[in-house]
């Protein structure tokens, strides 16, 4: 079954291992959507000895003339498309319940962000090094922890909060990258700015979804549940043209840009 297999590989801790098990999940597979699963112990996620997580305040910032800057900046996205395997999964056998195309989508994701971070890895390694080699945070699972009994929270603040601020900031460091010649990096950054549009597009629709079910307005509903899981406060500017593509609305861009403009 598909929900089981999607835990044991989110427990997996060897780098390929996970990447090759993520890849294999055949997700037109049999699944049971109503199956409670229960993780076991406090193993979650599996994860390589390396990156050492730290605070975002202690991670250095280099600039990306330097092949080292480049490589500090394509390490960062690929510890973010790391944990977006793990999001993915975790998505799909935490919460029961859902119909089977959610579940089919978010395992489509998870090997769309293993595709990304291949790809990534690839990068640094031409740079002479690999993951692992630099510090990161653990923001996204934080989150990821703190709405692990909300479905509605973990649509709101992962996928159309965090993972959504991607949408805005993946055009400037390509053009970065591209203007320190890193041509080859700044295509990469394409490809997933490309697949990440619809990754947000999955987790806005579910959440439109849930709330029609229980008589929510959207703005407001995101509204309040950034605020009772302190989720960061999103600041300009915004990639509208990419944000309007992943399904957020013209009332939720303003709002948007409201809050940004008062925060």
């Amino acid at each position: 079954m598909l929900r089981p297999l999607a835990l044991q590989t989110l427990l997996i801790p060897s780098l390929e291992g996970k990447l090759l098990a993520t890849e294999a999940l055949d997700w037109n597979a049999p699944l049971d959507c109503a199956e409670s699963l229960v993780a076991p112990g406090d193993k979650l996620p599996g994860r390589p000895p390396a990156p050492v997580l730290v605070p975002p305040a202690e991670l250095r910032k280099r600039g990306l003339a330097s092949a080292e800057g480049r490589a500090t900046l394509l390490h960062a996205i690929a510890h973010i498309e790391f944990n977006a395997i793990d999001l993915a999964l975790d998505i799909v056998w935490r919460f029961a319940g859902m119909p089977e195309l959610f579940y089919r989508e978010w395992l489509r994701i998870a090997q769309e962000e293993a595709y990304h971070f291949r790809l990534l890895r690839a990068r640094l390694q031409t740079l002479g090094h690999d993951y692992g080699d630099f510090p990161a945070h653990n923001g996204l699972w934080e989150m990821a922890e703190k709405t692990k009994d909300d479905l509605l929270a973990r649509l709101a603040l992962v996928p159309r909060t965090l993972e959504a601020r991607g949408l805005d900031v993946t055009p400037p460091m390509r053009a970065k990258l591209a203007q320190a010649g890193d041509l080859e990096s700044a295509a990469v950054l394409d490809i997933i700015l490309r697949d990440e549009i619809g990754h947000v597009e999955v987790g806005n629709r579910w959440f439109k979804q849930l709330c029609q079910q229980q008589g929510l307005a959207p703005v407001d509903a995101a509204r309040q549940l950034a605020s009772r899981y302190r989720a960061p406060a999103q600041h300009g500017p915004f990639n509208v043209v990419a944000r309007r593509a992943a399904g957020f609305s013209e009332e939720e861009l303003a709002a948007l840009d409201r809050g940004a403009n008062t925060a």
